[in-house]
């Protein structure tokens, strides 16, 4: 069955939700939701019923409906003040208001599975399996039923990626399953199978990253949690997941893009996405470039290599090593807003063209952005950090902590997680908190030793505390990392105009010159 209402289509055999027949990812919580109102789109429904027939009545907070609304709202183009579509009836309940069609898709169209024998395998294909419950608790079904869902939609959301649809893949649950065969009957080459067991007041859960042609185990995780509140816990698991994963797959495609000899405008995209991941020096950045760039030689329309040149720019524009930088955030905001043309609910372009605001002294707007790539990626990690970021920028450094904080929680070994210590590294520095920040900053550095900004923010640290020789040694590590650094780039950036964060910015320029960073 499709539900046709504007240019939105919501195909409820395959769950997936579409406008102008491009994708919008949502979680299965929200897209649930769309579908219970527009079945019911006759009657007003009440909290009481929307919470019963989408949780199954597990007991939901009025913040974290009120959380899936607004996002169902974002992800079918309506807002909680326009309410075109999805209406609320104060002290009455919700009622979906516009006009929709029903198409019924005839029988055989039902998607069934087929083996191809001589189809390759689609770059990045994965399916996800039903998670086996080991506790003998239905309970633990529904959560493990949950988790599977979930993360087969919060895969889909990685640029280039193809996620097996969980109708092919629940046909296997509960049978012992060889994974090359799975992967040969689904023309897969990944493959993430799971378990979840309780013991007592435990919950340990068990994953594994599979290639399904060798069979070979690519990645493992155990997550070991007290059981407090299944639903809090599925929403933090799935986000830790899902963020590893992603890292994982671009990784594994890239590595295998490196051995192919004619390689194809995704098979560079991914490469560039790989050396981002591995930090942005000199190198790093001067390698990603260089694959985005002969990605869209070969695909100009290519929309992820599009968002990892933006990305790209904005990195060089925000780093205070080139002259040039207002002209690589101008071409980086371009090229987002020209992703967005395309594709209006991409979470990572709404996410750099945030980025790009934020250094651009238009952090507000940057935190609306971010802001609504969470409400169309709910697990989308880097948005809290970003959110950090952004606000150390308009005065609310004593934000930041609390924000990278959470981030770190969802994903404690994310490959962005130096960036993250770094910037709340630099927030405490703002806030006059130099100790603090020296920690936060060492932190940043041991994560990975080739971010300059997080070494030469040490150095301003260190120096501030008093220990100057370790801060001239800080800065000299930085600036061997990138010799373009001085402080008359950063302020001539003129990223914030705020008063509060110009006071503490001040402090900053006072220990970079005691620790012996160029003036210009």
């Amino acid at each position: 069955m499709r539900f046709l209402f504007e240019d939105y289509a919501l195909d409820t055999d395959r769950r997936e939700l579409q406008r102008a027949r491009e994708e919008v990812v949502v979680t299965p919580q929200v897209f649930d939701l769309i579908e219970y109102l527009i079945r019911n789109r006759e009657r007003v429904v009440s909290k009481d019923e929307l919470v019963s027939a989408v949780w199954k009545g597990r007991i939901v907070s009025d913040a974290a409906l009120t959380t899936r609304l607004n996002a169902a709202r974002s992800a079918i183009g309506d807002t909680g003040e326009k309410q075109h579509l999805i209406k609320t009836l104060p002290r009455k309940g919700f009622r979906f208001v516009g006009a929709v069609k029903e198409d019924r898709r005839p029988a055989n169209e039902t998607i069934g599975l087929i083996e191809r024998t001589g189809e390759a395998p689609p770059r990045l294909s994965i399916v996800v399996l039903p998670f086996a419950n080991l506790s003998g608790d239905r309970e633990q079904d529904y959560f493990a039923d949950g988790i599977t869902e979930s993360l087969t939609t919060d895969l889909s959301r990685i640029g280039g990626s193809f996620v097996m649809a969980q109708n092919s893949a629940v046909s296997y649950k509960g049978r012992a399953v060889d994974v090359r065969q799975v992967g040969r009957e689904l023309n897969v080459r990944y493959v993430l199978e799971g378990s979840v067991q309780r013991s007592g007041k435990r919950l340990r859960m068990n994953v594994q990253l599979i290639d399904a042609r060798s069979g070979q185990h690519l990645w493992a995780e155990r997550f070991e949690k007290p059981v407090v509140d299944l639903f809090d816990m599925q929403d933090e698991i799935v986000s830790r997941l899902a963020g590893t994963l992603g890292a994982q797959l671009i990784e594994a495609e890239a590595r295998r893009a490196e051995r192919t000899l004619h390689p194809d405008a995704m098979d560079l995209c991914f490469q560039g996405r790989a050396w981002l991941m591995k930090g942005i020096s000199l190198e790093c950045v001067t390698q990603a470039r260089g694959f985005f760039e002969r990605s869209l030689e070969f695909d100009p329309g290519n929309v992820e290599a599009m968002i990892g040149l933006a990305n790209v720019d904005t990195v060089v524009g925000g780093s205070f090593t080139t002259d040039d930088g207002p002209a690589r955030l101008a071409a980086a905001e371009a090229m987002v807003n020209k992703v967005l043309s395309i594709r209006p609910n991409s979470a990572s372009a709404h996410m750099a063209r945030g980025w790009v605001q934020t250094f651009t002294n238009r952090a507000a707007q940057g935190i609306r952005e971010f802001e609504h790539a969470l409400a169309l990626a709910p697990n989308l990690v880097h948005a809290h950090a970003a959110l950090g970021f952004a606000k150390s920028y308009i005065g609310r450094a004593t934000e930041t902590e609390g924000h990278i904080l959470e981030a770190l929680r969802l994903s404690p070994r994310d490959v962005f997680a130096y960036q993250w210590a770094c910037f709340a590294g630099v927030a405490k520095l703002l806030l006059g908190s130099d100790v603090e920040a020296v920690s936060w900053l060492r932190r940043s550095t041991e994560a990975n030793r080739n971010f300059h900004l997080a070494h030469i923010s040490l150095a301003a640290a260190l120096a501030l505390t008093g220990a100057l020789d370790e801060a001239r040694t800080a800065a000299t590590t930085g600036l061997a990392l990138n010799s373009g650094f001085t402080i008359r780039r950063l302020l001539a950036a003129q990223q914030s105009d705020n008063p509060i964060y110009l006071a503490g910015l001040q402090r900053l320029c006072e220990g970079w010159r005691l620790a012996g960073v160029p003036e210009g």
